[in-house]
C-alpha cells in the first residue's frame, strides 16, 4: 500500500457533509477558502433520512413563543440541556425556516399558502398547558428536502468537496487543532487537510445497536478521533430510542404519524399512552413513550406470536390525508412491514435513533475542554449536528429539535469556523504528522489474524441492545463491558480478506468496528457510572432523578493507554442569555 501523502491547504475544512456539515460549509465558503471531507458522497448523508419535521415557533396555525419551546427543549431534556443554548437555538429557530425557505426548501402549505406545522411529541403551548402545532415539515421528506437545498447551496458558494474520504486522525500542535489525515477510499491514497480551523460534523453512532434507524456510517467515528486526542464525549449515556421503528428491520416511522392522529395499541386494543401521558397521551416524549411501550411489553401486553411489538394505528384518518402527508411512511410500512398503512396498523418496536450527547461545545460551537472546576475552548475545533453537543438536547431529545440543531448550529459553526480562520494564521503541522492514523490503517490492512468482522460486529450490537439498551442495571452493564473487552482483544487478531486499495470496503468496516468498540465502551462506562434514571437513561436498580448528585455533564476521557474510557463530570449551564432559568422540576406531562 503507498505511503505517500498529498497536502491540501484550506482556511476552513469541514468533516461530514450531513444537513450541519453542509450548512457549515455553505456560509464559511461566503468568507474564506472550504473544504467538506465525506465517507460519502454528500447526498448519500444520514440527514437525508430525516422525517417529520423541524421545530420554530412560527404561530403559522395557532400561538406559539420561541419561549414556551425553549421550556419544551428543557423540560424535555430532563433539565440537563445547557440553558443558554436552548435560548439561543428556539430563539434563532423563526428566522432559520425563513432562511431555509429562501433557498429552495419547498415547506408544505397551509390552505393559505403559509408554511403548514403539525404537532410532534413534547411541543406544548404556554409551558407545557396544551399541545402545539409547531413541526414546519416537507411531507414526511423533510430531511431529503434540506440536504438537497443546502448541498445545492454550497456547491454555488464554492465550496470544495472530497467525497469518499475517510478521516483517520485529528491534527493537533500543541493543543491547537490544525488538520485531517484521510484516506481516499476511490484511490487508496493519503491526504492531509492543514486548516486553520476544522467543524467535525460526522454524525452520530447508533449503529452501535442491534436494531437501530441509522445509516451505514454512523459508527462514531468522529467521537473516536476526538477521544483519542484528548477531547472528551460529553453525556455518552443517553442515547434516544425512537419509540416507532418497523418491527424486525428498525426503519423509523415518524413521530408526524402521531401528529397527524397516529395512536398506539397494546395487544387488547388499548391506547396505553392515555395511562403513561394523561394531557398529552401518544405526543409524550420518546423517551417517555419507548419506556411505555417496552413496560407493556414486558408486562404481557405486546403484540404478536412473541408478543414483542405494540401496534401503530394510522388508518382512521383516511387514504388522501396519509399519501399527501406521509407518502413515505406508507412505503417504508409496504416494503419492510409488509403492511398497507391505510387498511392496517403498522408493527413497531423502539430502536436506537440519536446520540443526544457529542462533543461538548458552547452555543457558538467552539470545543469544550473541561470538568467540575472549570472548562476552556480549544483553539481552532468547532463541532455541530449529532457528532457535538452545544448541549440543547441533555438526556432526551425533543422530536423535530435535531434538524433545528443542525441548521442553528450548522450555521453558528460555519460563521465561527469563518471568523477564527480570518483572525489567525496557519499553525504549524507537526513532524510526522498524521503517523497515528497511518499506523491504525497499515494494522488493519495487513491483519491477517483470526477474527472478522461478522462476529465481532453481531456480539457488539447484540450486547449492546440487550445490556445497555432501554432498561439499565448495574449487572447487566458490568457484563457488557467484559464482552466489549474480549471483542476489543479481538481486533489485534483480526483478519481483512480483501488486500486491494480501490473501495476496500473489508479494510473500512474494520477501522469503523475499532471504533464502535471504542464509544460502545465509553458510553457503557459513562451509563454504570451515573446511578440515577434520567431522559434517555434507565436504571432499574436506580429508578429515580438524582439532581443531589447527578445534575451535571458527564465527560468521559480515555488514559493515556488510548483505549480505556475515564468518567469525568461538568457543570451544567442553567443560566440562560436574557431570561429567568427553568429550576429542575419532576417531568409529567
Amino acid at each position: 500500500m503507498s505511503v505517500k501523502v498529498e497536502y491540501h491547504k484550506f482556511d476552513v475544512v469541514v468533516v461530514g457533509a450531513g444537513g450541519a456539515g453542509l450548512n457549515a460549509a455553505q456560509v464559511a465558503s461566503q468568507h474564506v477558502k472550504t473544504a467538506v471531507v465525506s465517507e460519502v458522497y454528500p447526498t448519500r448523508s444520514h440527514t437525508i433520512s430525516a422525517q417529520g419535521g423541524i421545530s420554530a415557533s412560527l404561530g403559522n396555525l395557532e400561538e406559539d413563543h420561541w419561549h414556551w419551546h425553549m421550556f419544551d427543549t428543557v423540560k424535555g431534556s430532563d433539565y440537563l440541556a445547557d440553558q443558554d443554548a436552548a435560548e439561543y437555538m428556539t430563539r434563532r429557530a423563526p428566522e432559520m425556516i425563513i432562511a431555509l425557505e429562501h433557498i429552495g426548501l419547498p415547506f408544505s402549505r397551509t390552505p393559505d399558502g403559509k408554511i403548514a406545522q403539525r404537532p410532534f411529541g413534547g411541543h406544548t403551548a404556554e409551558f407545557g398547558k396544551r399541545p402545539v402545532k409547531r413541526a414546519c415539515y416537507a411531507a414526511d421528506r423533510t430531511g431529503h428536502a434540506m440536504l438537497q437545498n443546502l448541498y445545492e447551496k454550497s456547491v454555488e458558494q464554492g465550496t470544495h468537496f472530497y467525497s469518499e474520504f475517510y478521516a483517520l486522525e485529528l491534527l493537533v500542535n500543541n493543543g491547537t487543532v490544525n488538520g485531517v489525515l484521510c484516506y481516499d477510499i476511490q484511490n487508496g491514497e493519503f491526504h492531509i487537510f492543514h486548516a486553520k480551523a476544522i467543524v467535525f460534523a460526522t454524525g452520530g453512532n447508533c449503529r452501535i445497536y442491534q436494531t437501530n434507524s441509522n445509516a451505514h456510517i454512523n459508527t462514531g467515528d468522529g467521537l473516536a478521533l476526538a477521544m483519542r486526542k484528548g477531547f472528551s464525549w460529553s453525556d455518552a449515556e443517553f442515547f434516544q430510542f425512537h419509540p416507532t421503528g418497523i418491527y424486525g428491520a428498525g426503519n423509523l416511522i415518524t413521530e408526524g404519524v402521531r401528529g397527524e392522529g397516529g395512536i398506539l395499541l397494546n395487544k387488547d386494543g388499548e391506547r396505553f399512552m392515555e395511562r403513561y401521558a394523561p394531557t398529552i397521551k401518544d405526543l409524550a416524549p420518546r423517551d417517555i413513550v419507548s419506556r411505555s411501550m417496552m413496560k407493556e411489553i414486558l408486562d404481557g401486553r405486546g403484540v404478536g406470536p412473541k408478543a414483542d411489538h405494540i401496534l401503530l394505528k394510522i388508518d382512521h384518518i383516511g387514504i388522501e390525508a396519509i399519501l399527501e402527508k406521509l407518502p413515505g411512511i406508507h412505503e417504508l410500512s409496504l416494503v419492510f412491514a409488509g403492511a398497507d398503512c391505510t387498511k392496517e396498523p403498522i408493527p413497531v418496536v423502539p430502536t436506537a435513533h440519536y446520540q443526544n450527547g457529542g462533543i461538548p461545545t458552547g452555543y457558538l460551537t467552539q470545543v469544550i475542554k473541561g470538568n467540575m472546576d472549570g472548562e476552556e475552548y480549544v483553539p481552532g475545533f468547532f463541532a455541530a449536528g449529532e457528532c457535538a453537543s452545544a448541549s440543547v438536547h441533555g438526556a432526551n431529545r425533543l422530536g423535530t429539535n435535531s434538524l433545528l440543531d443542525l441548521v442553528v448550529f450548522g450555521r453558528t459553526a460555519g460563521e465561527q469556523a469563518a471568523k477564527f480562520a480570518q483572525e489567525n494564521p496557519f499553525v504549524e503541522l507537526v513532524e510526522d504528522a498524521g503517523k497515528e492514523g497511518l499506523a491504525t490503517l497499515n494494522k488493519f490492512a495487513n491483519a491477517n489474524g483470526t477474527n472478522t468482522f461478522g462476529p465481532v460486529w453481531e456480539e457488539l450490537t447484540r450486547i449492546m441492545q440487550t445490556n445497555v439498551g432501554v432498561f439499565r442495571t448495574e449487572e447487566l452493564m458490568v457484563e457488557a463491558l467484559e464482552v466489549l473487552d474480549k471483542l476489543e482483544a479481538k481486533m489485534d487478531d483480526f483478519r481483512v480478506v480483501d488486500k486491494s486499495s480501490v473501495y476496500n470496503l473489508d479494510l473500512i468496516e474494520a477501522l469503523e468496528l475499532n471504533n464502535m468498540i471504542l464509544v460502545a465502551k465509553a458510553a457503557t462506562k459513562a451509563a454504570l457510572a451515573r446511578k440515577e434514571s434520567r431522559g434517555g437513561h434507565y436504571r432499574d436498580d436506580y429508578p429515580d432523578r438524582d439532581d443531589a448528585n447527578f445534575l451535571k455533564h458527564t465527560e468521559v476521557y480515555l488514559e493515556e493507554d488510548g483505549k480505556t474510557p475515564r468518567v469525568d463530570y461538568r457543570k451544567v449551564r442553567m443560566q440562560p442569555l436574557t431570561v429567568e432559568p427553568f429550576p429542575p422540576k419532576a417531568r409529567v406531562y
